[in-house]
């Protein structure tokens, strides 16, 4: 009876931390202001370069406009990826979000600019569904 009891609360806590970690990456939230946080990791696969992994951005919309696009950890050469952080990234903040593909990947990280591009589109769609 009691090892029921041990597994009923391991599988209770299981489950709840599942669940504080479901909403602790929301793919969108709400901020003061009408600020809205798109976090990509989650519904966009896009692989960059040599196919190592995701290349995840945090994207920040005001009034249809992007004020920021941030890079979180991913598995990119750092050398190439800190070009598209410098290069790529600042060209969003304070264009139209519908805009997002008039921007240009960086030559010679040609990968890695694809992969934010594609999580760009993915944050986009999400965006114009859900907000």
């Amino acid at each position: 009876m009691t090892k029921k009891l041990t597994i009923i609360a391991l599988a209770l806590c299981i489950v709840a931390g599942a669940n504080a970690q479901e909403k602790k990456e929301e793919v969108m939230t709400k901020e003061k202001g009408g600020t809205y946080v798109i976090r990509t990791e989650t519904i966009c696969d896009a692989l960059g370069y040599k196919k190592l992994g995701k290349v995840p951005l945090v994207v920040t919309v005001k009034k249809d406009k992007i004020v920021s696009v941030e890079a979180q950890p991913n598995k990119e050469t750092p050398k190439y990826f800190l070009r598209v952080a410098n290069d790529m990234l600042p060209k969003y903040a304070g264009i139209k979000f519908a805009d997002h593909a008039t921007i240009d990947g960086v030559t010679g990280a040609t990968l890695s600019s694809n992969a934010v591009k594609e999580n760009m589109k993915a944050a986009f769609e999400y965006y114009k569904k859900n907000k």
